[in-house]
């Protein structure tokens, strides 16, 4: 069994889409640990609450340097046996001790294409501020593992999203999340349980 921990900062939907799937079988072989976020009045740790799911809030606050709150992460996921972490909304750089401890079993979600309207400063409606102000036709949301750079890491999945006239960045956002996040994230948790992804030469190779 897959235990994985899921990392939030704000209301879950993600987190959502993950206990959804793991309820109706589409992602299989999988259970949900912990779940932890940054922030103490994180919705997401409600919603997890409510799944009878362990909820914790390791905020950077809450230590004198970087280094010890990853200590703390690493502490937590051991604790939990956790052998997948899933940035799923998580606006936290991930500590060197985590990605140490964890290579390649870090994955992260985020609302574009990348390397498109990814980086340091791209998060939340602002991805799509930006995907509108560059007039693109076409937008999506990419499922990555995770390394020491921000939106960085061999790409495992993406699926595209059409950009539509009068879009406003909510209803983009929205349109993202329902089209492609809820579904690759789900699917790349799946497939990385079920074996079937590895990374040769830095590049994620996924089989099905």
């Amino acid at each position: 069994m897959q235990k994985i921990a899921v990392c939030v900062s704000g209301g879950g939907t993600n987190l959502q889409a993950i206990i959804d799937a793991v309820h109706s079988g589409k992602i299989h072989n999988t259970q949900i640990a912990v779940v932890i976020s940054n922030k103490a009045d994180a919705y997401a740790l409600e919603r997890a609450n409510n799944a009878g799911i362990p909820a914790l809030c390791i905020s950077p606050k809450e230590y004198e340097n970087r280094s010890a709150f990853g200590e703390a992460m690493v502490d937590a996921l051991h604790k939990y046996n956790i052998d997948l972490v899933v940035l799923a909304g998580y606006l936290v750089i991930v500590p060197s001790e985590m990605i140490a401890a964890y290579p390649n079993k870090i994955i992260n979600i985020h609302p574009s294409l990348i390397p498109a309207h990814c980086g340091m400063g791209y998060y939340g409606l602002k991805v799509h501020e930006s995907v509108l102000a560059c007039g693109n036709k076409i937008t999506g949301a990419t499922v990555h593992f995770v390394d020491e750079k921000a939106d960085h890491g061999p790409i495992i999945l993406q699926k595209a999203v059409e950009v539509k006239n009068g879009d406003t960045p909510e209803i983009l956002q929205r349109r993202v999340m329902e089209q492609a996040e809820w579904n690759i994230l789900p699917e790349a948790i799946d497939l990385i349980g079920a074996g079937k992804v590895s990374v040769q030469n830095g590049i994620a190779v996924v089989s099905r």
